[in-house]
C-alpha cells in the first residue's frame, strides 16, 4: 500500500499494530458468534409439539371421566359415587405431588440407578427447556414432558382403587396414595425410563435394555399388583361370593371403555414423544390391538360355557391396550393383533376361572386384567419385534433369547418392587386410618358413609 521508505520506520510499526489488533478484534466477535452457530440449541418443532398437547390431554381423559365412568358401572349403584370420588381425587393428589416432588425423583436429573435428584418444585424448568426425544437433535418443550408423564402417574394409581372399592375408607386411600407414589411409581418409572449420563445412573431397567414402550411395567404390572396386595389388606367385601353382586350400569362402563380406548391414542402414541411414524404405528397398534382382545374375551366366554357379555367385550378391550402398552411402538400390526388375542383370552382365564379359586377378592379385577395383561405384553414385547411377525427387530443383531430374559427381568422386578411397596404403603395407611370402613357403612354404601351424598336421587 504504502511505498518503501514514504514513512517513517516509526509511523509503519504503529499502523501495523494497529490492523493486527483490529484484526484480531475482529476475530474475537467472529469466533462467538460462528461457534454459537455451530452449537446452537435444537428447538422444538411445533408439529411433535401440538402432537404432545394433545396426547397429554387425551390421556387426562382416560381418567376422569374415562376410567371413574368404567369403574364406577361396575360397582352397585350404592357405591358409584364413592369410586367416582376416590379416582378424581387420587388423580388429583398425583398430579400435585408429581410437579413438587414425582418429576424430580423420576426424572429431576442424574442420581442413580433407582432414583433422580433435582427440580423440586420444577425449579429450572421454563418455557425454553426442553426434553429429549427419541430422535438425536430433536427435542420437545420439558414443559409438555412434565404433563404427559404427569397424566400416567395421576392413571397409574386411580388404575389401584379397582381392587380396592367398596370397602376402603377414604381417608386410607388418601394416605396409601400419598405413600405409594413416593416408594413405588416414581422409582419404577426412573428404573424403565430414565437415561442417565452413565450406567451408575441409567434406570437400572433402561440399562438392560428392556422395552416397555408406553408403561407395560410402570403403569399396568405396577398397578396390578399392587391393587392384588391391597385386596389381601382389606379381606373382601361382605357376602363376596355368597350373594350376587352385579355392575349396576353396564352403559356407563361401555361410555368409560370407550373414552379409556380412545385416550389411549394419546397413551401409547404420545409415548413416541413425537409426531412421527412410530406414533403412526402405535395408534395402529392400538386400534387393532383392542379389537382382538374385545373378540378373543368374547370367545373364550362362549368356549367356557358362558355368553358374549358386553361385560366380556369391556374388559377385552382393555385387556388388548393393555397387552399392546409396551409393545406399541415395538410391534408390527399383526404382532399386536396377537399380542391383543392372547391378553383376552388369558386374562378372561384368569378371571372366570382360577380367581374364584384363589378366593382374594380384587373387586374389579385390576391384578386379572392389567396385572395378567401387563405380563404378557411385557414379556410378549420379546416376540414382537421379530421381523418374521413384521417387528422392528434388526434380523442380523436380534437375538430373542436374550431379549426374553431382559423383558422377565424386569417383570419379576416390577411385580417384586411393587408388592413390597404397596405392602409398606397399605401398612402404613392402615396404622394412620384404620383401612377399612366399619361394617354398617358397607352394608349402607360409601356414598352415603363416606361421602354423605348418592349418585343418584330418584
Amino acid at each position: 500500500m504504502f511505498k518503501e521508505g514514504s514513512l517513517p520506520a516509526e509511523t509503519v510499526s504503529r499502523l501495523a499494530a494497529l490492523a493486527r489488533g483490529g484484526a484480531l478484534a475482529l476475530l474475537l466477535l467472529a469466533v462467538p458468534a460462528l461457534a454459537q452457530e455451530a452449537e446452537a440449541a435444537p428447538v422444538p418443532n411445533k408439529g411433535d409439539t401440538a402432537w404432545m398437547i394433545v396426547s397429554s390431554l387425551l390421556v387426562m381423559l382416560m381418567v376422569v371421566p374415562g376410567l371413574a365412568l368404567f369403574y364406577g358401572g361396575l360397582v352397585r349403584t350404592k357405591n358409584m359415587l364413592s369410586v367416582l370420588t376416590q379416582v378424581t381425587a387420587v388423580a388429583s393428589l398425583a398430579m400435585i405431588m408429581w410437579v413438587m416432588v414425582g418429576y424430580s425423583l423420576a426424572f429431576g436429573g442424574d442420581f442413580n440407578q433407582f432414583i433422580s435428584m433435582g427440580k423440586f418444585f420444577l425449579a429450572g424448568v421454563t418455557s425454553d427447556s426442553t426434553a429429549a426425544t427419541f430422535t438425536d437433535g430433536v427435542v420437545i418443550p420439558e414443559f409438555i414432558f412434565v404433563a404427559f408423564q404427569m397424566t400416567f402417574s395421576a392413571i397409574t394409581i386411580a388404575l389401584v382403587v379397582g381392587g380396592l372399592v367398596e370397602r376402603m375408607k377414604f381417608a386410607g386411600l388418601m394416605v396409601f396414595a400419598i405413600v405409594w407414589l413416593l416408594i413405588v411409581y416414581y422409582p419404577i418409572a426412573h428404573m424403565v425410563w430414565y437415561a442417565g449420563a452413565d450406567e451408575s445412573t441409567t434406570g437400572l431397567i433402561f440399562g438392560w435394555g428392556a422395552l416397555d414402550f408406553a408403561g407395560g411395567t410402570v403403569v399396568h404390572i405396577n398397578a396390578g399388583v399392587s391393587a392384588l396386595v391391597g385386596a389381601y389388606f382389606l379381606g373382601s367385601r361382605i357376602g363376596y361370593q355368597k350373594e350376587p353382586m352385579p355392575p349396576h350400569s353396564l352403559t356407563m362402563t361401555l361410555i368409560g371403555t370407550g373414552l379409556l380406548w380412545v385416550g389411549w391414542f394419546g397413551f401409547n402414541g404420545g409415548s413416541a414423544l413425537e409426531a412421527d411414524g412410530i406414533a403412526s404405528l402405535a395408534v395402529l397398534n392400538t386400534f387393532v390391538a383392542t379389537a382382538a382382545g374385545v373378540l378373543f374375551w368374547m370367545l373364550c366366554e362362549k368356549l367356557t360355557g358362558h355368553n358374549g357379555s358386553l361385560l366380556g367385550a369391556c374388559s377385552g378391550a382393555i385387556a388388548g391396550l393393555v397387552a399392546v402398552t409396551p409393545a406399541a411402538g415395538n410391534s408390527g400390526p399383526f404382532g399386536a393383533v396377537l399380542l391383543g388375542a392372547v391378553a383376552g383370552f388369558l386374562c378372561c382365564l384368569f378371571v372366570m376361572k382360577l380367581k374364584p379359586k384363589l378366593g382374594f377378592d380384587d373387586s374389579l379385577d385390576v391384578f386379572g386384567i392389567h396385572g395378567i395383561g401387563g405380563i404378557i405384553g411385557s414379556v410378549g414385547t420379546a416376540f414382537t419385534m421379530l421381523p418374521a411377525l413384521g417387528g422392528p427387530g434388526d434380523p442380523a443383531e436380534y437375538v430373542l433369547g436374550a431379549q426374553l430374559w431382559i423383558q422377565v427381568k424386569s417383570v419379576l422386578v416390577a411385580i417384586a418392587w411393587a408388592g413390597l411397596g404397596s405392602a409398606i404403603a397399605f401398612g402404613i395407611a392402615k396404622a394412620l386410618t384404620g383401612l377399612r370402613v366399619s361394617p354398617d357403612v358397607e352394608r349402607e354404601g360409601l356414598d352415603l358413609g363416606e361421602h354423605g351424598e348418592r349418585a343418584y336421587n330418584y
